[in-house]
């Protein structure tokens, strides 16, 4: 029998006496049980719901950190589905709420948390396209930052209408408090004023709803003030009391479900931005580090003391960037807190994006830094983000593939290279920089002779690798040729430090001793040049040695004519030894030279060389090499004209290089002319004007003007370039055949005094006694076109 049963049997018995009390003791009995029917099926179900949304944020926060950091395009793409799904039951609870709210309050509550979810929902889709277009750290930026600010916006709201719910609720249960305290001092009333009639009934009345009621209005205050939701209200019997408790009950049941479970959530939440592999930290005002911030970052610094600190301390000290940049980056972060975003993206070059740091026990470590600005809805920088990657490891990989590649670049260009021209050149260049160490210890002070010389020497040897194509060693002399070059220009006193010159001229040493032990130890290609080491050679025609022995072992020592015969064969072949042609030295040179034409843009010249049977030894053929690498790439840089400019000329496309060798006057003679536009008389001329060589009106004739082009740092082309321009040339050139008492000279072979341009030849000249006939000295006046060498470049 429920209450409503027994309570109608009460009344129908006492209608008589009591018809007046016992209808108000119904009307009250009724209004109580629709109270509790509405707390128990409207209120506190609403509350539950509002209670449930908060558990449904965190929901949706889980799913967008799970997009963010997702692995792969798979978990991007369930993420993106569950998110949908919460959007969805988001927006179904809010109805919910709509449908229930009691007040004006809750439904501007509820019309609040709608726009929030949509703006929510707008950032959270903004953050998934940068996502899905790569931009993984604008992502998380933009998560920390517009994501994080929509998200706590809308847990502020959710959360004020669960605390709505739950005022309306502890209203509601004080308002059926209160109604069932009426209803009991009701009943007593009655039970007072029907005492004897209704004694048996009223204890039953106490019984069945008066201690119920009392016991679950205490139970539920408990458990509402103790927010202790393990507890139940005990179930006596299934009446409308007993309904009224199971719900409870139930209701209390879910909020201990969801509690546990934004609990765990929460703890997930906390646990992936603990273990990520990513030292991450916010700078707020003052530029201090946020109590805030990603466990790696103690793994990154080494260092637990992180919150709380200076940006500059933390990050910056002991790191590689000078004063000057770490003042730029400290008024930089103060320039952009607290001010317009537009801040940020004018001062964002300022903060350095690698650092250098030197850890207490002399490690240094590679920092990555990666700078984001947090800005609220008025787009003012609340916060900068700073996401900092220890890349020691990769920068360290990446430099020993580089030195490896290098390594293996060295290699192939050794290779490329004979043995023999290689192994000169070694020698060759570490003369040199022994004579530029000799130069700087002798002058403690700048000379400007000096300087000249530590020019034309390192320009020799950067000429000489380009000849090889030793683009590493290349690189190192233009450097240590561009700091002699800036001596000549700047105040020598000021610029010229012994130390400071000796330790480049230390990097081109090393460079050239990289390049021979590679050749050394790593090609096994050991041995000295033959002009170390002549005695250990035999560079002579095979021919001439069958010639000579047949000659000795068929000579009739009888006979004078053929033992002098003899003689004198047995001389040339002996003669021979330790020389090379003209061709054989300058090879490398003439190798070059089409990397140069093409360098410069002009057709590749042919090159022809008539030696007229003279041999070179193998001392001198290293100055000659010096010098034509010289004469040869100006001969092609100024002398011969562009193909058009050619072909506009009635000339053809390409240009062509004479070498002629003969003896006159105990001297030998190299002699060198092309077919291009000629000496430049106007443009050297008025160069020495503007220098002050010379003055604007005085008269030198084509010779003196001539003579000009070798003056140390002279030069006619229009700008520098790795080919030329720097003012070093025909002055070491020179240089090179007085060390070998040689000499340079330039002979005019047309009549056009006075013209802009003049064609000429450049005859170089070295004592006799560098030069071998390979014909012997009766039959120099035999040789003839048939002897000469030709080699086109």
């Amino acid at each position: 029998m429920t209450i409503r049963h027994r309570i109608t049997l009460l009344v129908v018995l006492m209608f008589v006496a009591l018809s007046a009390i016992g209808g108000y003791a119904v009307y009250q009995t009724r209004r109580s049980a629709a109270e509790v029917r509405q707390v128990t099926e409207g209120v506190v179900p609403g509350t539950l719901a509002s209670a449930d949304l908060v558990s449904q944020v965190k929901d949706v926060q889980l799913a967008t950190m799970t997009l963010v950091y997702a692995p792969d395009g798979n978990v991007v793409a369930q993420a993106e589905e569950e998110l949908k799904t919460k959007k969805a039951s988001l927006q179904r609870a809010l109805a919910l709420q709509d449908r229930a709210a009691a007040s004006h309050a809750q439904k501007g509550l509820v019309a609040q948390a709608r726009d929030s979810v949509e703006n929510y929902f707008a950032a959270i889709n903004e953050t998934a396209t940068m996502k899905a277009a790569g931009k993984n750290e604008l992502a998380q930026a933009f998560l920390f930052a517009n994501v994080a600010q929509y998200r706590d916006e809308l847990e502020g709201i959710v959360e004020t209408l669960r605390v709505e719910k739950n005022r309306e609720k502890d209203d509601a249960i004080t308002s059926l408090n209160a109604t069932l305290s009426t209803t009991t001092t009701a009943i007593a009333i009655v039970t007072g004023i029907a005492v004897l009639l209704l004694t048996l009934i009223g204890a039953l009345l106490y019984r069945q709803i008066t201690r119920p009621l009392s016991r679950m209005q205490a139970m539920m205050s408990e458990i509402a003030s103790s927010q202790d939701f393990t507890r139940r209200v005990p179930v006596g019997r299934m009446d409308e009391i007993g309904h009224s408790i199971v719900a409870f009950n139930g209701m209390i049941a879910r909020i201990q479900e969801s509690s546990a479970l934004l609990k765990q959530k929460t703890a997930d939440i906390q646990a992936m931005l603990q273990n990520m592999q990513q030292g991450i930290l916010t700078v707020v005002d003052g530029a201090v580090i946020h109590a805030e911030y990603s466990a790696y970052l103690e793994a990154i610094f080494e260092t637990r003391d992180i919150a709380g600190r200076g940006l500059m301390e933390l990050v910056f000290a002991d790191t590689d960037p000078g004063a000057d940049v770490l003042s730029q980056i400290d008024a930089a972060v103060h320039a952009c807190l607290g001010e317009d975003c537009i801040n940020f993206a004018f001062n964002q070059h300022l903060l350095v994006n690698e650092i250098t740091r030197r850890m207490p026990d002399g490690r240094e470590k590679t920092l990555d830094l990666s700078w984001s600005a947090i800005t609220d809805e008025s787009d003012t920088v609340v916060r900068l983000m700073l996401c900092v990657r220890d890349v020691t490891e990769l920068r360290e990989l990446a430099a020993q593939a580089s030195e490896q590649q290098r390594r293996l670049e060295m290699i192939g260009e050794i290779l490329a290279v004979s043995e023999e021209k290689f192994q000169q050149f070694i020698e060759s260049s570490a003369g040199f920089v022994s004579e530029n160490e000799r130069i700087i210890r002798k002058h403690s002070q700048a000379d400007g002779a000096a300087i000249a010389e530590l020019f034309r020497n390192m320009h020799t040897i950067k000429g000489n690798a380009r000849t090889y194509n030793l683009q590493y060693l290349t690189n190192v002399v233009h450097e240590t040729e561009q700091r002699y070059h800036e001596l000549r220009q700047a105040d020598a006193d000021r610029a010229w430090d012994q130390d400071d010159l000796m330790q480049e001229l230390a990097r081109v040493r090393e460079a050239i001793e990289s390049y021979a032990t590679i050749n050394e130890v790593s090609l096994g290609r050991k041995g000295a040049s033959r002009g170390g080491h002549v005695e250990h050679y035999l560079m002579v025609d095979r021919a001439h040695i069958r010639e000579s022995l047949q000659l000795l072992e068929t000579a009739n020592v009888a006979s004078l004519d053929e033992l002098v015969a003899m003689r004198d064969a047995v001389h040339r072949t002996l003669r021979l030894v330790g020389t090379e042609s003209v061709g054989e030295s300058l090879a490398g040179v003439l190798e070059s030279l089409p990397s140069l034409a093409q360098e410069l843009g002009k057709a590749v010249p042919a090159v022809r060389i008539d030696d007229n049977g003279y041999r070179l030894r193998s001392h001198a053929a290293g100055t000659l090499r010096n010098v034509f690498m010289h004469l040869l790439r100006n001969s092609i840089d100024h002398g011969i004209e562009s193909s058009d400019e050619r072909i506009a000329n009635g000339k053809p496309a390409a240009g062509a290089i004479d070498i002629e060798v003969g003896v006159d006057h105990d001297m030998l003679q190299v002699t060198l002319s092309d077919d291009g536009r000629g000496l430049a008389l106007a443009r050297i001329r008025g160069i020495a004007i503007e220098r002050g060589w010379i003055a604007a009106g005085e008269k030198l004739d084509d010779d003196a003007v001539a003579q000009l082009i070798f003056r140390p740092g002279f030069s006619t082309a229009h700008a520098i370039t790795e080919v030329s321009g720097r003012g070093v040339g025909m002055d070491a050139v020179r240089d090179f055949l007085a060390r070998e008492h040689g000499r340079i000279e330039l002979r005019f072979t047309d009549d056009r005094h006075g013209a802009d341009f003049r064609q000429f030849q450049t005859v170089v000249c070295l004592p006799d006694s560098v030069a071998v006939d390979s014909l012997g000295t009766d039959a120099r006046s035999d040789v003839n076109a048939s002897r000469a060498g030709a080699l086109v470049g």
